[in-house]
């Protein structure tokens, strides 16, 4: 028997703000509570998840804010495997277009890394209109999300998700927005769930604009992320659920259809997450009595009005983020109303009568689940019940398979005795040895060996028996084989619900619904699918090679970079160099006949990596490959532009090629005997202006490379040295290395250059040139016989 206080104890513990214990305290102390601690408490509040002895420590007399096993709702990838596994097994059961697989569309499609990287990547390729989002999959407070302006840059680590970006968000006053719901799990067995009438929504501190994906003040509303915007008049600013709902009311809007929507998605996603909650906290040894989970669900509403859930919050923050008169009085006050209700309905303070041994007696455990449903019910303050609900048809055919307390409560709830499901052979194939029956589950690989009873109750489901008739046909047997210990229908009933549950959460079995899975479509013939090459002839500085790609994502990326220089082939590739494209596990691998290249590589990089393997083996130590973008005059003069990849240069080469009338190519082969004549190998690259083909030759007449902070002029002269400094990172030869001769030999021809500096990076404090300075400092350094300055040249 558990020991309790006089006075009882709380302990509020985990990382957090001070401030964060207030409510709590105003709460409980003037009840009699006092602080305890980690070893002396008879209700915990923990920030962040306990250690697991602590679970052992719970009973219905000793609560603890957390159910072992709640990731599957707040981890983001767990979140989205737990509702895409809910919603997967109702369209087996029902059909895509029933009307409950339907109600599963409030989820955003999301993709875990490493191991969705590939499916990603298919996704991009067939939604190219559509934006993506990356997220930490356990963080918070905004940490690490960002829009991707290609998904291509996906990490291929762990613990990171990619989620479609919802592009089309409601707005107040301009500005995005997300909903903050407060959820209660207060029974796990029965699931027994709440929506708190209060919350707020969240604003952005900047307007909403779709083309601004790098702004984090406009694209989240994270508080923590928002009170950074030092420019903005209110960087923080929440707005109640009751203004809210007035001001949508105010508008037009149908608030109350908006809230039921939203209650839906709140209950489904309950019970998406309960059987690996259940299951969780029966291995962690903790009494699901003891246990509850307040969790802060995220929610954004687009533009017609439809809510989105995005994420789950463990331990909701309990502190005042916004300034009193932007949302601070409000939410303190939400916020305390919120624990104090919290508080009363779980009934920490003892106060609702215990019942006597003769009420105990005197009904069955349908009417005592009822009658404490109730009672909780009628302590719920600003608490709505969302499960059970008041129609059972609503939600238990959602659940992988009702617990049968869930089914209990139900039919108490109905007032009437409710039907009791079938079920339907799922991911299993049955593998029989004379009269011996093992289980194989086709998705894991696992093999299960039941016992006998447990063998017949598969049979009997599996034969379309409901589990009241499995439990008869059980009980008959047992009492005519005169045995009356195993003949007790109530010991039969719990042993047939949990043996079918378990199995039906390991995807063995599923609710019966109106559709079989044997009714799904047949594929499409070969016939009519499309043939995609996957051999091909890639053509670059007058060499050849042979490439193998299997990936459709992989080909878009390599036939958009290649144009014209990459030709289908038929058949295998032969008498050249291989190249080929290998699919990993995570991610892609470049192999050249027998050697891999790299792997791990993302498909943003892949095409980066392949050209560069494609430029050193088209170098050597005496004739080395500067990889860089050249503009190439009308009359065959060449620059070389020697800037940092990024935005500042592709807007610049566009400048300069504007203003010298030229076109852009990538790397140029150079001859150290003679390198003022060079070879452009017109490689691919992203910049405007840049052109498939160009002259067998170009002269080279100047080197632009980016100025340091040091420079105090837009557009000025660079010494040699640091021009050859600048040179030598963009220098490939080979297998090989320059030699001491080899880099003589550039220097020497660097020397005869027009060489300078510009400024390209507005934050380092130098304004960029102007177009008569550009215009000017080209037409000096592609003229046909130019004048070097050896004096300005080495800034003397």
């Amino acid at each position: 028997m558990t020991q309790q206080h006089s006075p009882r104890r709380f302990w509020l513990g985990g990382q957090r703000a001070e401030e964060q214990d207030r409510f709590f305290r105003e709460a409980l102390e003037p009840l009699g509570w006092r602080a305890g601690d980690e070893d002396d408490w008879d209700a915990a509040w923990i920030t962040g998840m306990p250690q697991a002895g602590q679970f052992r420590r719970v009973s219905p007399t000793r609560r603890m804010n957390h159910f072992p096993g709640n990731a599957a709702l707040t981890v983001k990838s767990r979140l989205h495997e737990s509702l895409a596994a809910l919603r997967e097994r109702l369209r087996e059961s029902h059909g895509p277009d029933h009307a409950l697989a339907r109600r599963l569309a409030f989820f955003p499609r999301a993709y875990v890394m490493p191991d969705d990287y590939h499916a990603l990547q298919q996704a991009a390729q067939d939604h190219p209109e559509q934006r993506w989002i990356l997220k930490p999959t356990n963080a918070s407070k905004g940490k690490g999300v960002r829009v991707l302006t290609d998904v291509a840059e996906a990490p291929l680590a762990r613990d990171w998700l990619v989620q479609a970006y919802l592009a089309n968000p409601h707005t107040i006053r301009g500005h995005k927005y997300v909903l903050r719901l407060y959820v209660l799990i207060a029974s796990l067995d029965p699931l027994r769930v709440y929506l708190y009438r209060q919350g707020f929504a969240k604003l952005a501190s900047e307007p909403w604009d779709p083309d601004d994906a790098d702004n984090p003040f406009s694209q989240l509303t994270n508080p923590d992320i928002n009170a950074l915007n030092t420019d903005a008049e209110v960087p923080v600013e929440f707005i109640d659920l009751d203004r809210y709902r007035a001001w949508l009311s105010d508008q037009g809007h149908d608030d109350a259809t908006l809230f039921a929507r939203i209650e839906d998605l709140v209950a489904l996603t309950a019970i998406s997450a309960v059987d690996a909650m259940r299951a969780r906290t029966a291995e962690a040894g903790a009494d699901p009595r003891g246990c509850y989970e307040l969790l802060g669900l995220d929610c954004l509403v687009d533009d017609t009005l439809t809510p989105w859930i995005l994420e789950c919050n463990l331990s909701p923050s309990l502190g005042i983020c916004a300034a009193p008169d932007t949302g601070g009085r409000v939410e303190e006050a939400v916020k305390g109303g919120l624990v104090r209700d919290l508080v009363t309905l779980l009934d920490l303070p003892g106060q609702a009568p215990p019942e006597t041994a003769s009420q105990q007696a005197g009904r069955d455990e349908t009417a005592a689940l009822l009658a404490e449903a109730e009672a909780e019910r009628a302590r719920a303050g600003g608490f709505r019940r969302l499960l059970p609900a008041a129609d059972p048809a609503r939600y238990l055919p959602c659940f992988s398979l009702p617990s049968l307390a869930d089914w209990r409560l139900a039919a108490g709830l109905a007032g009437q005795p409710l039907p009791a499901p079938r079920l339907a052979r799922r991911h299993v194939a049955e593998i029989v040895d004379g009269e011996c029956l093992a289980l194989y589950d086709t998705r894991r690989g696992d093999l299960y060996r039941p016992n006998d009873t447990a063998a017949l109750i598969w049979l009997l489901a599996t034969e379309g028996l409901d589990l009241e008739a499995i439990v008869e046909s059980l009980a008959g047997a047992a009492q005519a084989a005169g045995d009356e210990r195993t003949a007790d229908r109530e010991s039969l009933r719990r042993e047939v619900w949990a043996t079918l549950h378990d199995w039906c959460r390991l995807g063995l079995l599923r609710q019966a619904g109106e559709r079989e899975a044997a009714e799904a479509t047949a594929p499409a013939a070969e016939a009519d699918t499309p043939r995609v090459p996957r051999a091909f002839t890639l053509r670059l500085a007058g060499q050849e090679w042979g490439l193998e790609a299997a990936s459709g994502p992989a080909l878009v990326r390599l036939a958009a970079a290649f144009g014209p220089r990459l030709v289908p082939v038929e058949g295998e590739v032969s008498g050249r160099p291989r190249l080929r494209v290998l699919r990993e596990a995570a991610g892609y691998a470049l192999a050249e006949g027998d050697r891999l290249v790299a792997g791990r590589l993302t498909l943003a990089r892949l095409v980066p990596v392949l050209i560069a393997h494609l430029l050193r083996r088209v170098a050597s130590a005496d004739r080395p490959v500067i990889d860089a973008p050249v503009l190439v005059g009308p009359d065959g003069t060449g620059v070389l532009c020697l800037l940092p990849e990024g935005a500042p240069r592709r807007t610049l080469i566009a400048r300069l090629c504007e203003e010298g009338g030229g076109r852009l190519t990538r790397g140029v082969r150079l001859d150290l005997a003679d390198p003022a004549r060079a070879e452009p190998l017109d490689a691919p690259m992203k910049e405007p202006g840049s052109a498939p083909a160009c002259p067998a030759g170009v002269t080279l007449r100047g080197v632009l490379l980016a100025a340091g902070a040091h420079v105090e002029t837009p557009l000025a002269p660079v010494a040699m040295l640091e021009a050859l400094g600048a040179l030598l990172p963009h220098c490939l030869t080979g297998e090989g290395r320059l030699t001491a001769q080899g880099v003589t030999a550039l220097g020497d021809w660097l020397a005869t250059l027009s060489l300078g500096a510009v400024a390209i990076d507005a934050e380092a404090g130098s304004e960029a040139p102007s177009s008569t300075a550009l215009a000017a400092w080209l037409a000096e350094s592609m003229a046909t016989d130019a004048p070097v300055d050896r004096a300005a040249a080495a800034g003397e």
